[in-house]
This record gives structure tokens, C-alpha cells and sequence, in this order.
């Protein structure tokens, strides 16, 4: 199946020093906004696990079910980190990357994957009370919805619609 690709002009910026070129008119567009949304998320999300992983061992040590959304949350946070550096050090590649079924199969995974951690967690907690896991448990079903409606775009994007 082949694909057309347009390459539309963008801002970018470069050093002197380096031939590194920034299209940071990538981070204007909506999936460019959802990606960057979904790395400060997932970051959170990391940061909070992080921080709170001793103090919650401590009292609550039945289950594996943090661990779970805190390995989730890592890899998709690295992954989506990843391609936002690909589509910012490229011109071409947000145009090209969004035509294959790469993008689609990767955001559909994560957010079944999120989806289903998130949930173990907060019914694990729903008879405790740990604010900080709380939180994590709601940014990662935030972080669910922001993954499903890239999945929906890029499925859009594959299609040709």
C-alpha cells in the first residue's frame, strides 16, 4: 500500500555549532501537543511512584500492583520521549512516522496497558488511603484517555481519512 507524504514547512531552528536541526513547529501540531502531554504525565506519574515507593512498602507490602502501573508508566514514558525526539530532530519524520501502523499499534498498547494498570492500582486502594498512589492511579487514566485519542489519530492517519 503506498502512502503520499506532504512536507509542510516549519519553524526551525539551528546552532552554529551543531548540524542538529529542531522542527519545533512539530510541537504546534495536535499529535506534537498530545505526545509532549503524554511525556509530562508520564513523568509525573514516575516522579510520584518514585518518591513514594519506600514509604508505601512500608506499610502496605500486599501485591504487586504499584510496581506494575510504576513499570508501565516507565516505558511509555521512554517510548513517547523517544518518538517526540525522533519528530523533533527530523523534518520528515512526524509526516512520515504518523502514515505507518507503528504509531497506532504503540498508542493502542499503551493505553490498553495504562488503562489496566491504573485500574489494579486504584482498586487495590480503594480500601487504603494513599494520597500520593491515588494520584498517580488518576494521571495514569488521564494519561489513558491522552494515549487512546492518539491511537485514534494515528488510526486516522494510517487510514488516509
Amino acid at each position: 500500500m503506498s502512502h503520499s507524504v506532504t512536507i509542510t514547512r516549519t519553524t526551525t531552528s539551528t546552532t552554529n555549532t551543531s548540524y542538529i536541526v529542531l522542527n519545533t513547529g512539530y510541537l504546534k501540531t495536535f499529535p506534537g501537543i498530545l505526545k509532549f502531554f503524554e511525556l509530562v504525565i508520564g513523568a509525573a506519574i514516575v516522579g510520584i511512584l518514585a518518591f513514594n515507593y519506600d514509604d508505601y512498602y512500608r506499610y502496605y507490602s500486599t501485591g504487586h500492583q504499584d510496581l506494575f502501573h510504576f513499570l508501565m508508566a516507565t516505558t511509555f514514558m521512554i517510548g513517547t520521549f523517544c518518538l517526540l525526539l525522533a519528530c523533533l530532530t527530523s523534518l520528515s519524520t512526524g509526516g512520515i512516522i504518523a502514515k505507518t501502523i507503528y504509531e497506532l499499534i504503540y498508542h493502542s498498547i499503551a493505553a490498553i496497558l495504562l488503562l489496566a494498570s491504573s485500574t489494579v492500582l486504584l482498586l487495590k486502594l480503594r480500601d487504603r488511603k494513599h494520597d500520593g498512589y491515588m494520584i498517580a492511579g488518576i494521571l495514569g487514566l488521564v494519561n489513558t484517555v491522552l494515549y487512546f485519542i492518539s491511537a485514534f489519530l494515528a488510526h486516522r492517519s494510517y487510514r488516509g481519512i
